[in-house]
């Protein structure tokens, strides 16, 4: 008599070996014991196999790095990673007596922009010195105020102390909007074309050697 054939139920989606269901099916008869067991043997191992395949996890891809954010320079030193960007042409601030002024009415000369407020304790300690060196050396030494209060606040606070530069007014705050300020005070060197040479937030030693010469060249 011809042995019945065997037929194996294909599992729907693989899953973990604790899950895994086959089933073997055969029509009852004469079937000879020893053919069976080596049938069903291979059922098994056929079962075993998939059953392996289905647990092996995929290998997930590396998650892509992300680009490191570009490092802010210190306060207190010099900063040059806006170098050659122009400077804000389209702001305008306000001298005393009401003349408007922007960086192109300074073409052709180098300018230190130096914002600064009356409530700004390192702005006013270091004013002095910025006083200083606008009479030593050759570049324009512009402070631009920031104060909400208007010339009311500058006034009162500038007096007659300095004699080298004097301030202008940036009220609401375009300047600093403008160069992307982390604080006050923030220092500009600009070049003869209006672009930016180096800035620094906080302060420097304004009568030190190699801060003259970095504004000088």
């Amino acid at each position: 008599m011809a042995v019945p054939p065997l037929m194996l139920v294909p599992l729907p989606v693989p899953q973990p070996l604790a899950a895994c269901h086959c089933a073997v099916y055969r029509k009852l008869g004469d079937v000879k014991e020893p053919t069976m067991r080596k049938m069903m043997l291979m059922a098994a191992m056929l079962t075993l196999a998939a059953c392996d395949k289905a647990e092996t996890p995929k290998a997930e891809a590396p998650a892509a790095a992300k680009p490191a954010a570009p490092a802010q320079a210190a306060i207190n030193t010099i900063d040059r990673s806006h170098a050659g960007e122009p400077g804000p042409a389209a702001v305008v601030w306000e001298m005393k007596g009401g003349a408007k002024q922007s960086l192109a009415d300074h073409k052709g000369m180098k300018m230190l922009v130096n914002l600064w407020a009356t409530w700004c304790a390192p702005c006013i300690a270091e004013m002095p010195a910025l006083d200083k060196l606008a009479g030593e050396v050759p570049v324009m030494v512009l402070p631009i105020s920031q104060d909400m209060e208007g010339w009311q606040a500058v006034d009162k606070f500038w007096g007659k102390k300095f004699k080298n530069i004097d301030s202008g007014l940036d009220q609401p705050g375009s300047f600093a909007e403008a160069v992307k300020a982390r604080g006050l005070p923030v220092t500009i060197l600009y070049d003869e074309q209006g672009r930016e040479v180096w800035r620094v937030a906080g302060t420097l030693d304004w009568e030190s050697a190699e801060v003259r010469k970095a504004i000088t060249g």
